[in-house]
């Protein structure tokens, strides 16, 4: 994995003196509060409903065991007891103080990260499929291509201050698992016809008030003008994108306003003048970074039948099934643990698990973990041999359930219990909908499905994706939940549409089962929830939700952290 390089640690440390004298000038009553807004902000900290939230960057989703330790000893030491992880691939801080601040920035920097980039109207996080380097359908590892672009957009002074925050996703596979369609910028690894590599460039996705699927701007880019064409399309979007607005001022909308031809023609006149200039990437500079992402020293094994191995251990196949995933290399798995145990809010990790992750990678997966945008964590080196040892030690910290793609796999952002900007409780839902439906057989019965919630139409839940989405509203001062079906991530990514009026929060485990219930009659062999609603649309759906009134039911429990 990349390590800091001498420029790398130059600029971290820079910035956390610069914020260390920011903070205790904010402390001293020297910086008002609307001053140090934009000052935390570039440092990453919010303030929530109830405590600064500190968030974290983790580029492209991948830490090294002791990156993951430092997670253990900053959830411990500076917070209570646990971390988040989020769908942008990083991990967040809920009851932070102000004062300490600086020195969680100094342990982070001892360890080689930061909070840099993720807040603010900058490039953010670079995100990118977890199994990236071992998956089975890939075509190229994209992780040295997130680097670089992580590398060129820190501080880039062009795009310091853009109209909007801005996303950016690349994926190196046949399988789309990093969402590029709903990305600010979406990138896809290609072969031309002549077998060069390239990238086809999406642009203006993404989800909020205007859910809306990127464009195809390019069809095929050379990799060695993937920052030229970047750079191009960044600067057609900063000087256009709408700043009087903030609902307005993403590119998605920009885009729509101008049009996919005119605002083609725009980028491709404005990388006229950068084609070929010093920021064409070079083979030496591919290699510069790409080396840091070399394959590991993978023993020579063969592939072995692992179920048969535990015969009659129906837990363990099960745990087979959803959890472990093909890996490239013979005789290896990569292996889902999932943060989404019933009763535990989905994302969260205690600082006890984070070191037993980290003791795990050590033992199991050369020293590495990777974080999905889905809110799990992956050891994506592991011998198949080792598989039964590794369930029955994940087991025993609560990381094997066997769910991943399943019901109870909620995607969830943190919602009223701690944003300040949610609408309505999303974590309450979340646990109410999984202990309603917490039985394996029957989630294994439904199959493949993706609910996904946001407590507000910030979409940080990805609710517009979610097979089953619902969203927070606020109704006359109260919290109420609008459902949707249909939406999908991936190669075949759609928005999902509102199936009616909204619902009370006792309500949403009722109307989950009736949704279902109308999947179960209507579905054909072999069919997933999402495939039997793209044949049927959500007429039947909708009918059979509001056929009848819905019992209020008992209130849905409180997040056990609030």
């Amino acid at each position: 994995m990349y390590r800091y390089d001498q420029y790398d640690h130059l600029i971290v440390r820079e910035r956390i003196a610069q914020y260390r004298d920011q903070v205790a000038r904010r402390l001293s009553g020297e910086l008002l509060e609307e001053e140090f807004i934009p000052l935390r902000l570039q440092n990453g900290l919010y303030m929530q409903r109830h405590a600064y939230m500190l968030r974290v960057a983790v580029p492209y989703g991948l830490l090294s065991s002791a990156q993951v330790r430092m997670f253990g000893h900053i959830a411990r030491t500076y917070d209570r007891g646990y971390g988040h992880f989020t769908t942008r691939q990083n991990i967040q801080y809920n009851w932070i103080e102000l004062e300490q601040t600086p020195d969680i920035l100094t342990d982070l920097a001892s360890v080689e990260m930061h909070a840099i980039q993720t807040s603010g109207n900058c490039i953010r996080n670079i995100t990118t499929d977890e199994f990236a380097g071992v998956a089975a359908d890939e075509i190229i590892d994209p992780r040295p291509f997130a680097e670089i672009l992580r590398q060129w957009s820190t501080f880039h002074p062009e795009f310091a201050a853009l109209p909007r925050k801005f996303k950016v996703a690349i994926n190196g596979a046949v399988e789309d698992r990093a969402a590029i369609a709903v990305h600010d910028i979406g990138l896809t690894v290609v072969h031309n016809e002549a077998g060069e590599v390239g990238f086809k460039f999406m642009a203006g996705g993404g989800m909020g008030r205007t859910p809306i699927l990127g464009s195809v701007i390019r069809e095929f880019l050379p990799w060695q003008h993937l920052l030229t064409y970047t750079e191009a399309m960044m600067r057609v979007y900063n000087q256009n994108g709408r700043r009087d607005n903030k609902y307005k001022a993403r590119i998605k909308i920009l885009l729509k306003a101008m049009g996919v031809e005119e605002f083609t023609r725009q980028v491709e006149a404005e990388w006229a003048d950068l084609k070929d200039g010093p920021e064409t990437l070079t083979q030496e500079e591919f290699d510069r970074v790409a080396k840091w992402f070399q394959p590991h020293a993978y023993r020579t094994l063969e592939t072995i039948d692992v179920v048969a191995s535990q015969p009659d251990n129906k837990p363990f196949a099960n745990w087979l099934d959803r959890n472990v995933k093909p890996h490239k290399v013979p005789g290896y798995a990569a292996v889902l643990l999932s943060l989404k145990k019933t009763g535990v809010p989905p994302g969260d990790a205690t600082d006890g698990q984070l070191d037993f992750v980290a003791d795990l990678a050590d033992q199991f997966s050369f020293g590495e973990v990777r974080v999905t945008h889905e809110q799990n964590l992956v050891l994506a080196d592991v011998e198949q041999s080792q598989l039964f040892a590794l369930w029955q030690l994940l087991k025993s910290q609560g990381l094997a359930t066997p769910n991943i793609g399943l019901l109870t796999d909620i995607i969830a952002c943190p919602g009223g219990d701690y944003c300040s900007l949610a609408n309505a409780k999303s974590l309450p839902i979340a646990a109410a909908i999984a202990e309603r439906f917490d039985d394996l057989d029957f989630q294994h019965d439904i199959g493949d499905i993706e609910l996904n919630i946001s407590g507000c139409i910030n979409a940080c839940g990805h609710h517009h994706v979610g097979n089953i989405g619902i969203l927070g509203v606020d109704k006359d001062g109260s919290e109420w939940y609008q459902v949707s079906v249909g939406g999908a991530q991936g190669n075949t990514s759609a928005i999902g549409k509102i199936i009616g009026p909204s619902f009370s929060a006792p309500q949403m485990p009722e109307v989950i089962g009736r949704l279902l219930e109308t999947y179960v009659q209507c579905r054909i062999e072999g069919e997933r929830f999402v495939d039997t609603v793209g044949r049927l649309g959500i007429a039947p759906f909708k009918e059979h939700v509001y056929a009848t009134p819905i019992p209020a039911g008992e209130p849905a429990k409180e997040d056990q952290y609030a």
